[in-house]
């Protein structure tokens, strides 16, 4: 490999399939270097994790959505190309940095404490146990079964929507229009889904402040911390990124740990043996294929040396959460899964004051997605081989295109 300063990665579709081989090469010889990604973007990309911790809370790589247009464009970036980052959606948390960050934070944060998420614990195993039922009839019927589609996605959404009164009427299309946006689908086809995502969730805002109810989103539109409230941008671009994030990380913990599991079968024993083990589990598979592969956007302020390397100023920043989780310098054997494994510190949820407001749910669906899963079918199998499964063409999320298994 050339210099990281002049070097330039392509990452495509061999990437999507299988990033961590790629990634191997680059904490090798390469730790912080320029990429093309799918959308038409140069940026650098950290991937061994003593420089991506840091990184991931240096506030230097600033993550200020409304001057973020100026470094696509100084990137030569196509306006079509830019959809997915302006709008109504982008006025959330994730693109803005303290105090703008601290403020928007403290608006949501107590309903997702520990204590608030434990108290969702039954209604979050009838759930599970309902779409177990519903897998093992189809299963009865046909065979073989999509476990994202009839479990791994149904379950955080449900609570998801439910949390945030979300009518069951009114959740269908949401999947496709996530789908889209976060992927590396052509410009029109991502715009087209951010505009159908945002003027249904601007209705549902409408409503919501017309016609309060008991939910979470009812309370955000609500919100007031020391006499602040959320604007009707804000509290529509907040439902986006609680409704997004709030069902994509943990359909990938489950669709990614379970595919991890039934091809290290030793594991899988261990488990089935002790499932007490299973909170373990949960952190070694979002260790081992977590669900996000470069975390979102951040951008250079000034000069900035990550790993040796000087990034300019006005310089995208994407920094590889798989490619950390995976570095053998912080967890030995690290291409190895193993659920007795203290997976401590890991970075699937991110690090920081940006770190992952719904981390104890998706920790909490992702216990009880595996337990019942674990306890339901003793049976459940691979029903392809795994060399064939597809991946998504992203470069924010790392998840399956379906998980076929026979029960």
């Amino acid at each position: 490999m050339t210099n990281a300063e002049t070097q330039v990665v392509e990452l495509d579709g061999k990437f999507f399939d299988d990033p961590d081989a790629l990634y191997r090469t680059l904490r090798r010889e390469a730790p912080v270097v320029r990429v093309n990604t799918p959308m038409g973007l140069q940026a650098w990309v950290v991937t061994r994790y003593e420089d991506a911790r840091p990184a991931l809370n240096d506030p230097r790589l600033s993550k200020d959505g409304a001057k973020f247009g100026e470094i696509l464009e100084r990137r030569s970036v196509a306006p079509e190309r830019r959809m997915q980052f302006a709008d109504s959606l982008a006025g959330h948390m994730l693109n803005t940095d303290p105090p703008d960050h601290t403020r928007l934070r403290k608006l949501v944060n107590r309903a997702f404490t520990v204590r608030a998420i434990a108290r969702m614990r039954p209604r979050i195993e009838e759930i599970a146990h309902g779409l177990a039922d519903r897998m093992a009839a189809r299963a009865a019927r046909e065979g073989t079964v999509d476990l994202l589609d009839e479990f791994a996605y149904p379950l955080p959404m449900t609570v998801i929507c439910e949390l945030l009164g979300v009518p069951e009427g009114e959740r269908d299309d949401f999947r496709g229009w996530t789908t889209t946006l976060l992927s590396a689908a052509p410009p029109e086809e991502r715009g087209a889904a951010a505009a159908a995502m945002a003027e249904f969730l601007a209705r549902l805002v409408a409503d919501k402040a017309a016609n309060p109810g008991e939910d979470m989103l009812s309370a955000i539109v609500k919100a007031s911390e020391d006499g602040d409230t959320l604007s009707a941008r804000e509290a529509t671009s907040m439902a986006f990124l609680l409704l997004v994030a709030g069902h994509e990380t943990t359909v990938n913990l489950i669709g990614n740990g379970t595919l991890a599991l039934l091809r290290h079968p030793d594991q899988l024993a261990l488990l089935r043996a002790d499932p007490d083990l299973v909170p373990n589990a949960v952190e070694e598979f979002l260790r081992f294929d977590g669900p996000i592969n470069l975390a979102t956007f951040r951008y250079t302020t000034e000069p900035v040396e990550i790993g040796g390397t000087t990034v300019p100023e006005g310089e995208v920043v994407l920094i590889s959460l798989v490619s950390a989780n995976r570095d053998t310098e912080r967890y030995g054997d690290a291409a190895t899964l193993d659920v007795t494994r203290d997976a401590g510190g890991h970075v699937a949820f991110g690090y920081g004051v940006h770190h992952c407001l719904g981390a104890p749910l998706a920790r909490l669906e992702g216990e009880i997605a595996f337990r019942t899963l674990l306890e339901r079918f003793p049976g459940l199998a691979l029903a392809d081989d795994p060399e064939t499964l597809g991946w998504r063409q992203s470069t924010l999320i790392h998840g399956l295109g379906s998980l076929p298994v026979h029960l």
